[in-house]
């Protein structure tokens, strides 16, 4: 019997089929002969047999997938699945079941040798994965882009070295949470590179002025959940039931919001349904208006968004056919199944989750709240403060007064001492000099400032030309040579980034104030995200908020200042290890959280925001708003977990890798990102921004401001 019956999927593109399926399977079952991937035991286990390899049927899986390529690429990108499935299973059988960690690392480093950016393959292959990865890493990436190759060696590494991430926590017993999870599956799942073979199939690379652009990412991340959380609807009485796997979406539902199978199938359908949305809306909306500024053609970009919707539908029908995966019911709803019959199921498809689709957008604005109980948070690091609190606190006063931010309408002195932004700056830098903790406290207020102004200047009106202006007059203030601004500062944001970009990048050496500059432009540029969500009044999709969020609330700016200290001490890569990417977006997102339940009355009912995760949770769930914190406080405990998490258990092997005179910096700075969490939370604690009589003093000071804060307008614009 089943563990559930598979949900109604959203999938509102047809699937079609290569007419080179027949071609595909016979020479796919020709090239893992010769591989020796069928019948070949591998330490004495016997990975796959001929019937394994029919009835998993790869080529068809291709064909799905790639409906309108060459018989010629369509037997090479099948060879890839062939081989990337044949990974999973020796994976499995060589280390997930043994358990052996050490092995495994020694394993997938020699992989790395066949995977060459440029040059030849010079190691000699010892197993079918060696052997298979160097023949095809040889017929395909020779006719590619260096850019485009230096992506395919990231997620091909990723999608076989984040496979001990797995085997880890396998070895601890540990399901991860449901953010971690996420962000890993999109590594160890393999969509990023299928995405990248999408490139290879229908002949257009993504130019590389674009590649990274939020777009672009948000278009090849929502393909690599959908597809991934599509998978662990399929396979999860194979991976959970038999295999004893914890990497699967299903099961991190139902740990971690106590749900049932069937329950936590359906809610996993749903975050599916949501990333395909938001894949919808930023291929409609986000991509078109990135082409011209770069000067980059429409369709080869068009092409690629259209290779990743057929791979949605192909990989659907794939599932519903394939031995390897649970598929023998469905619930009537699902409709006919059969080769021809996916378009069928379209437009029950797209009446089904409309509800979902429509609920994002249909929020009434300024809703009351009420007073909001807020759960006990859990805060395992000690607070610290600076003894130049008193000091700061006269200072930031001055400072701010000087550059015009109690003149513009938007605040005046009682609301800067209501947020008691040095109290902030004490608890993340408690050993700053008094100079140190001044020009924290400052770029606190700046930012904070801006993240209030942005929606009363320009999302009241639905400004997003005027603040786009605005921020490219910002970004023009930040010169990375430190050569004379293009432009003359002529507001309180202007005013005060130039005094603090002169302060505090003057010291940097070049390559960090590039780094510096990219964190603050990100934030910039996730106001403009939030003014658009603001003007469709809608209520953003959670994985994407949780991403978001992190820059609008400006984690890579503050991280940033905390990394200076650092500077020709840590190499630099150390921040991209995954144990340091993990301990810092740990940080960032149990800050963002703690902000969103200590704010959710102020912006909610006095703003009419649609940015906060505690509405975030309400929406999807449709759960109350009373069970939406306790979600949300939980998901910060996980959070906060993981980073401890990470400090014991995942920080050694990178300390290991450092010298000895190295390794105290590396720990100062976790020491540093406790100091953030904790005097975060104390900040919001403390600080009289929240409090309900602050709320109800700004109500009625709110009709005075209404027209002020046009001389901020008219200075960010002008």
């Amino acid at each position: 019997m089943q563990p559930f019956e598979l949900p109604e999927f959203y999938m509102p593109y047809p699937a079609r089929i290569n007419p080179h399926l027949e071609q595909a399977r016979d020479h796919s079952k020709t090239w893992a002969y010769e591989m020796d991937m069928i019948d070949v035991p591998q330490n004495g286990t016997r990975i796959w047999d001929e019937h394994d390899f029919d009835s998993h049927d790869y080529a068809l899986l291709c064909a799905y997938t790639h409906p309108d390529c060459s018989g010629a690429d369509l037997d090479l990108i099948t060879d890839w699945y062939v081989w990337v499935f044949y990974f999973d299973d020796h994976f499995l059988e060589l280390f997930k079941r043994t358990r052996d960690l050490p092995a495994a690392q020694t394993y997938l480093e020699r992989l790395a040798l066949f995977m060459p950016v440029d040059g030849t393959i010079t190691e000699e292959p010892e197993n079918p994965v060696e052997r298979g990865l160097a023949d095809l890493w040889s017929r395909t990436v020779p006719s590619h882009s260096l850019d485009f190759r230096q992506r395919f060696v990231e997620s091909t590494k990723n999608l076989l070295d984040e496979s001990l991430w797995e085997l880890a926590n396998i070895n601890e017993g540990r399901v991860a949470n449901p953010i971690e999870y996420i962000e890993m599956r999109r590594k160890v799942g393999g969509a990023p590179w299928s995405a990248n073979l999408i490139e290879h199939a229908v002949g257009a690379e993504v130019p590389a002025s674009i590649a990274g652009s939020r777009a672009l990412t948000v278009l090849r991340d929502t393909f690599a959940d959908a597809v991934h959380l599509r998978n662990d609807i399929f396979s999860y009485e194979r991976e959970v039931l038999d295999e004893g796997e914890l990497s699967n979406g299903i099961l991190v539902f139902e740990r971690f919001l106590g749900l049932s199978t069937q329950e936590a199938a359906d809610a996993v359908n749903d975050l599916l349904t949501s990333r395909l949305h938001q894949f919808e809306h930023t291929a409609l909306t986000e991509v078109p208006p990135l082409l011209a500024p770069h000067g980059e053609n429409p369709i080869g970009v068009a092409a690629y968004v259209k290779g990743l919707q057929d791979w949605q539908s192909g990989g659907h029908e794939w599932h519903l056919r394939s031995s390897r995966y649970m598929n023998t019911t469905a619930r009537p709803l699902d409709g006919p199944a059969g080769l021809g019959t996916s378009a069928a199921r379209i437009v029950r498809s797209l009446a089904g989750t409309a509800p979902q689709r429509l609920r994002a957008f249909s929020h009434a604005r300024f809703e009351r709240v009420g007073k909001v109980d807020l759960p006990r948070m859990y805060m395992p690091f000690e607070l610290n403060l600076s003894s130049h609190l008193d000091a700061a606190r006269g200072n930031l006063t001055g400072w701010c007064a000087a550059m015009g931010i109690l003149s513009e309408g938007v605040w005046d002195e009682r609301i800067l001492l209501d947020a008691d932004l040095p109290l902030c700056a004490a608890g993340l830098q408690p050993s700053a000099t008094p100079a140190a903790l001044d020009l924290g406290s400052a770029w606190l207020a700046w930012g904070t400032y801006g993240d209030d102004l942005y929606p009363q200047v320009f999302g009241r009106s639905g400004d997003i030309v005027g603040a786009q202006a605005a921020n490219e007059r910002l970004k023009a203030l930040m010169p990375v040579e430190l050569t004379v601004p293009t432009v003359l500062p002529a507001s309180a944001m202007e005013r005060g980034l130039a005094d603090l970009w002169a302060r505090t990048a003057g010291p940097m050496p070049v390559p960090a104030r590039k780094r510096f500059r990219q964190a603050i432009e990100k934030m910039l540029d996730s106001w403009l995200w939030e003014l658009d969500n603001q003007r469709l009044n809608r209520i953003p999709d959670p994985v994407d908020y949780v991403e978001m969020r992190r820059r609008t609330f400006g984690s890579d700016l503050t991280m940033s200042l905390a990394r200076f200290a650092h500077l020709g001490v840590l190499p630099d890569w150390v921040y991209r290890t995954r144990p340091m990417q993990s301990l810092e977006n740990s940080a960032a997102d149990a800050a963002c959280l703690i902000n969103d339940m200590f704010s959710y009355r102020k912006e909610i009912e006095f703003e009419g925001e649609v940015h906060n995760a505690v509405l975030v949770v309400r929406n999807f769930l449709t759960c109350s708003q009373e069970r939406a914190i306790e979600v949300v406080n939980d998901l910060f405990t996980a959070r906060m977990k993981q980073f401890e998490h990470v400090v014991d258990v995942e920080l050694p092997s990178v300390l290991d890798a450092l010298p000895p005179d190295v390794r105290g910096a590396l720990l100062e700075y976790v020491q540093e990102l406790r100091n953030w969490l904790s005097g975060i939370l104390n900040w919001h604690q403390k600080c009289l921004r929240y409090k309900d009589e602050t709320l109800q003093r700004g109500t009625e000071r709110f009709g005075a401001l209404t027209g002020l804060g046009t001389s901020a307008a008219r200075h960010l614009v002008s």
